[in-house]
């Protein structure tokens, strides 16, 4: 609840009233874009703005989403020389986004040199919670922002095969042992102990569950509720299976150094097989028709919003 005195028509937070509208699908400056090679990206970026804003008004005009404002913005990484704010998407190239983002911010000089850990722990980036009220509405009013989405089945996919097939010192004593011990009939010792070797089948049916033993997390939380893609109007729509074009096209619109390019590198279990719609394909297979519909349907939002076929 906000004081009187900040509903006043001069606070920042007057903006705050009309936030449950549609937002205006401002033009992209792009008098920074060099040549013709973008044409292709550019209208494609272009329909899937229209599509997003048309979407919105559509959805937005049966629901209201009462949500605080500093809430809104939890996941927005702030970078103020090139005037950018990104809205962390886990498993839509995060990682690599987040090293462009800290050579953009002059902390360092390649992408390729920033660990994983000083990626992910470092606090080379501030986040857009941090600024005091009038800070958030300056950048969110002034700044391009842009977000970054994946099909929601190779996203949920990945984020599986990421933090419960691999070694986890965080995953699975938190989120296998409570995951096992629900839903594993005659769970072993060694499984209940450790919380290693989660199905997925048993992760679907957590993700499914209202009575979660476990909370949500970032890597398998809807983008509707990471991002709020209807009441913040991003300026950009990347999506991770066109990432590297989307991406370097993104980086000429603000203006970034001519040798910076978006990398290519996989941050992590280099070796392992991307996750693609074929692997996608054969995780699916463990699950039943109504588990499949089902997690679809946890989706749904992410699904319609960026125009993604229904797997």
């Amino acid at each position: 609840q906000l004081p009187d005195q900040q509903t006043t028509s001069e606070s920042p937070l007057s903006w705050f009233r009309g936030v449950y509208l549609p937002p205006a699908l401002h033009p992209l400056n792009k008098t920074l874009v060099k040549g013709n090679k973008w044409k292709d990206v550019d209208s494609t970026q272009e329909k899937r703005r229209s599509f997003l804003h048309d979407f919105c008004k559509k959805y937005n005009s049966r629901k209201k989403l009462q949500t605080h404002l500093v809430h809104l913005v939890s996941r927005i990484y702030v970078e103020d020389r090139h005037k950018v704010l990104y809205c962390e998407v886990p498993k839509a190239g995060c990682s690599n986004w987040k090293r462009v983002l800290i050579v953009l911010n002059g902390l360092a000089t390649s992408a390729h040199n920033i660990s994983h850990d000083d990626v992910h722990y470092g606090k080379h980036l501030r986040k857009l919670d941090s600024y005091d009220l009038k800070g958030i509405y300056t950048r969110l009013s002034m700044y391009t922002k842009f977000i970054f989405v994946r099909d929601p089945m190779e996203r949920l996919v990945s984020a599986f095969r990421d933090k419960f097939e691999h070694p986890n010192s965080y995953y699975h004593p938190v989120f296998g042992k409570a995951i096992i011990k629900k839903y594993r009939h005659n769970a072993d010792e060694e499984a209940l102990k450790t919380g290693s070797g989660v199905q997925f089948r048993e992760f679907i049916q957590y993700l499914l569950d209202s009575h979660r033993p476990v909370g949500m997390d970032i890597h398998w939380e809807q983008v509707s509720k990471l991002c709020y893609p209807c009441l913040i109007n991003y300026d950009f729509i990347g999506k991770f299976e066109t990432l590297e074009e989307d991406a370097n096209y993104f980086l000429q619109l603000v203006g970034a150094p001519g040798d910076l390019k978006f990398p290519k590198f996989k941050d992590r279990h280099s070796s392992d097989e991307r996750t693609s719609a074929e692997v996608v394909r054969q995780y699916l297979k463990e699950l039943s028709e109504e588990e499949r519909q089902l997690t679809y349907d946890f989706y749904y939002l992410d699904y319609l919003m960026f125009n993604y076929t229904s797997p």
